[in-house]
């Protein structure tokens, strides 16, 4: 039973960051808000939303001990891409107004902060502010380094992290080129693909499934890699196999989804969802949730139960078990057309969507649905941020 179970307000008002969870933890990483000072030049921000107490709290910013260390710590971006392999997450790619793009591999040891966060059951801080363990680091790497860009996908599959797409700064055009980082020997590679690549794009989606990377939407141009006026959409699915190094020819679904960019990806069970995002031909921005079944080659609409988010782009989604935590983006303002560009609302609120929601989640949606006094329930129980 697929259903909206939590909507919170008051978290980190944050638009085209990057996310990963960890246990029972989302670490999310950048990103921007409309009206900050993006001038001065300063380390990301990171902020950790603890899914068991549905708390948020902001890291402090690392002493970096000199200007030799001040370059292992990313500055503010937004566009870029976070993963998790182990007890690193790696940090790639993004752009800066100031900065413009980078390709450097940032890594984030996430070791100190659970190791301090372990004593901390209810979200609060606990005098971390003054630990000054230091956690970025810039891990020596070699290998055909790929061209600083946004917008691109970066997605685990064993030890390897696989870079698909995005807009190259330095090329001032769109990438449909697929690199591959083995961790293991920190060495970088551009995979000579067989087969009919995925069109130029950015800001799409890539996905594993098995051994295969599920390419979906984005933004691509209809004359070739250099952005023109000519936006368009895709709404098939591209696979590539890791295993042979190929792009596969798939079959196409009867019924798809609308082209969309910015928008979420995740897999459940096998199967690859979508959910949001932002179609400029169409003027559109999207709030819905498709199911796509790699098996069968098809898409279906899915609509849970309970009360989503609005239309929106440039959200964060992770997965926590059975539930999937989405948080920030950007959209319409209620008074503007619906994809204005010029006239958007940046969110700081989170929803919870329950694959499996427990007997207790249930206990508590019915006490709101019936509207049952809520007195004697114990404190550990409140259905305050329940629908």
């Amino acid at each position: 039973m697929l259903r909206w179970t939590t909507h919170l307000e008051g978290g980190p008002r944050r638009v085209n960051h990057a996310a990963v969870s960890v246990g029972h933890k989302v670490f999310s990483f950048g990103g921007y808000c409309s009206g900050e000072d993006y001038e001065t030049l300063r380390q990301i921000d990171v902020h950790i939303f603890n899914t068991v107490s549905l708390r948020w709290m902001k890291l402090p910013p690392v002493r970096t001990g000199g200007r030799e260390h001040a370059r292992d710590a990313p500055y503010m971006r937004y566009g870029h891409t976070a993963v998790l392999l182990e007890d690193t997450i790696y940090i790639w790619g993004g752009r800066n107004d100031t900065e413009g793009a980078c390709n450097v591999l940032y890594a984030f040891d996430i070791n100190n902060i659970l190791g301090d966060m372990s004593h901390d059951g209810g979200g609060h801080s606990m005098g971390w502010e003054s630990h000054d363990n230091h956690r970025w680091f810039t891990p020596k790497i070699s290998g055909t380094v790929p061209g600083a860009r946004d917008g691109h996908s970066a997605c685990i599959l064993g030890k390897a992290m696989y870079v698909f797409g995005g807009y190259e700064q330095l090329a001032d055009c769109f990438s449909n080129d697929i690199h591959k980082l083995d961790t293991t020997t920190m060495t970088w590679s551009l995979i000579n693909a067989r087969g009919t690549p995925a069109r130029w794009r950015d800001f799409h989606s890539a996905t594993i499934i098995g051994t295969k990377m599920f390419v979906f939407g984005g933004r691509a141009d209809r004359f070739g890699p250099f952005h023109s006026n000519n936006e368009i959409y895709c709404n098939k699915i591209k696979v590539f196999d890791t295993e042979t190094n190929s792009w596969l020819n798939t079959a196409t679904a009867q019924l798809l989804p609308e082209g969309r960019r910015s928008h979420s990806a995740f897999s459940y069970n096998g199967e690859l969802y979508i959910f949001g995002g932002y179609n400029a031909r169409l003027d559109r921005h999207f709030n819905d949730l498709w199911k796509f079944k790699p098996e069968t080659f098809s898409w279906k609409k899915v609509e849970p139960q309970g009360k989503g988010p609005c239309p929106r782009r440039r959200q964060c989604c992770c997965m926590v078990g059975d539930r999937i935590i989405l948080f920030g983006g950007t959209s319409p303002c209620p008074e503007q057309g619906m994809g204005d560009e010029f006239n958007l609302m940046d969110h700081s609120d989170l929803y919870i969507l329950d694959f499996s929601p427990n007997l207790k989640t249930l206990c508590k949606l019915a006490v709101i649905n019936y509207s049952l006094d809520q007195g004697g329930l114990p404190h550990d129980i409140s259905c305050y941020h329940y629908y």
